[in-house]
């Protein structure tokens, strides 16, 4: 992905999140009644829900929230039953798209996964069809400003156990394995460093150019994906025209 389409969506992403928090705490607390109910509500030893919870609280998740939503993955407040389920498929001029699900309800979450998909020029297709394309790594952005030093954040974050570092004009992208990324986060967390973006996410091996039209077809399933409750994380290989807006 370049790195102009990696920021603008990332930004878009920010925007998002100050109109719509509460819908974005919900999807959050979802993650961590997850990550408590698989490993349990001890941060220091459930590595996958310090994470989620630095995740959270990097969006400005209430304390108290977080707190209730680990009660809650670990049984101590009312027991919620999630189902993790993955659905993939194609958008707009062959933009492969891979969508992560929780819900306590599979047939609405299949419905209205279908529906968008062909509200928008695209189909649904079945499990594996484009996951393939997919690396699941763990990701940090950070936004660059003047006086950062590069040389510093690359070495800091490749001594940590990062396995890639990307300088762009408007960001510094670090990649990792989904085992070191929360070590990685935590040295650059220690050295002051704040994040535009810091997630085990899925990364397209390749990109798929789209026209402008083609943009806002697949901008639009994303859309209606994102504002579903039942969607956690919507992923695709499409590149935007530098000129799209969204």
């Amino acid at each position: 992905m370049s790195g102009h389409s990696k920021w603008h969506n990332i930004q878009q992403k920010k925007g998002k999140v100050d109109v719509i928090r509460g819908k974005v705490f919900t999807k959050l607390g979802k993650e961590i009644i997850m990550a408590a109910k698989n490993g349990g509500s001890n941060l220091e030893i459930n590595a996958h829900l310090r994470d989620v919870v630095a995740k959270a609280k990097s969006n400005n998740m209430p304390a108290d929230t977080i707190t209730r939503a680990i009660k809650k993955g670990s049984g101590e407040l009312n027991d919620i039953n999630y189902e993790e389920i993955v659905y993939e498929g194609y958008g707009a001029e062959g933009v492969a798209v891979v969508i992560n699900t929780l819900t306590d309800k599979k047939n609405r979450s299949v419905a209205t996964v279908r529906h968008a998909f062909d509200r928008c020029g695209g189909n649904m297709g079945a499990t594996g069809c484009v996951n393939w394309m997919f690396a699941k790594k763990g990701q940090i952005i950070i936004e660059r400003k003047a006086d950062m030093d590069e040389d510093e954040i690359m070495m800091l974050a490749l001594e940590a156990g990062a396995e890639d570092f990307n300088a762009e004009v408007e960001m510094f992208e670090i990649i990792t394995a989904v085992e070191n990324f929360g070590a990685v986060r935590e040295v650059l967390e220690a050295a002051g460093f704040e994040f535009a973006s810091a997630e085990i996410t899925m990364i397209p091996d390749n990109m798929t150019p789209v026209s402008l039209e083609g943009a806002a077809k697949v901008q639009r399933l994303i859309d209606m994906l994102e504002d579903d409750d039942d969607v956690q994380d919507v992923y695709h290989n499409a590149e935007f025209p530098e000129e799209f807006v969204g």
